[in-house]
């Protein structure tokens, strides 16, 4: 399975050295289109630090409710996680409509 990652320079940089493909962006155009890119591709899980999801938040949304492939993985930047963010446990909880 292949993976994309999609963030600022430095998140790139990191996971480029553990071999996977990314794609740096600073703007929500240059977001915009590496998002497309990357669904478009052949990976399998795509990479996303918040920041970077937050840009093309509505999309992102909207991909991840409709139950296709690759997988949306988002993960903290490098100021760590955002406080307004769910954990896990509240996305999975928000998503099968129960608390576990």
């Amino acid at each position: 399975m292949r993976y994309h990652v999609i963030g600022d320079e430095d998140t790139v940089l990191g996971f480029a050295l553990a071999g996977v493909e990314g794609t740096e962006v600073s703007s929500a155009a240059e977001a915009e289109t590496a998002f497309k890119n990357a669904l478009s591709g052949d990976a399998g899980i795509v990479i996303m630090t918040e920041d970077t999801a937050d840009m093309v938040r509505a999309r992102v949304d909207e991909y991840v409710l409709s139950e296709q492939f690759p997988l949306i993985l988002e993960i903290p930047g490098p100021k760590g996680r955002k406080p307004d963010r769910p954990t896990i446990r509240e996305m999975v909880n928000q998503a099968i409509g129960m608390n576990l």
